[in-house]
């Protein structure tokens, strides 16, 4: 999502969308996974549906890759994950990079950790 300003904590990201603090831009991108189980892939990842998920089904690290086809500024990301329904399926660590090809990726890092 892009958005003009800062995001409140714990806003709700479809609100933001619906009043046009932010944009989704994620249609915009080619999405690929490491792996996935059947049924389990990029199509369940988007649905907006809290009842799919994504499942991978091969060894780490699990890898969500997010390729924009033209340079692209993103301000805000917004990850769902349910500890109370995944437990040992919520991932510990999440890495976002960034960069102009998959060789040359770097991680960035978020100076205060904010909930969107």
């Amino acid at each position: 999502m892009t958005t003009p300003n800062k995001t409140p904590p714990g806003a709700d990201p479809k609100q933001l969308e619906r009043t046009g603090t932010v944009r989704e831009i994620g249609s915009q991108a080619v999405w690929s996974l490491s792996s996935c189980k059947p049924g389990f892939g990029v199509d369940q990842l988007r649905d907006d549906n809290l009842e799919t998920y994504w499942q991978s089904d091969g060894s780490q690290p699990h890898l969500v890759n997010i390729q924009f086809r033209r340079k692209t500024t993103v301000k805000t990301l917004c990850i769902y994950a349910d500890y109370k329904s995944d437990e040992s399926y919520t991932p510990s660590k999440i890495s976002v990079r960034v960069g102009n090809n998959f060789h040359n990726l770097q991680e960035i890092r978020n100076g205060g950790r904010e909930e969107c």
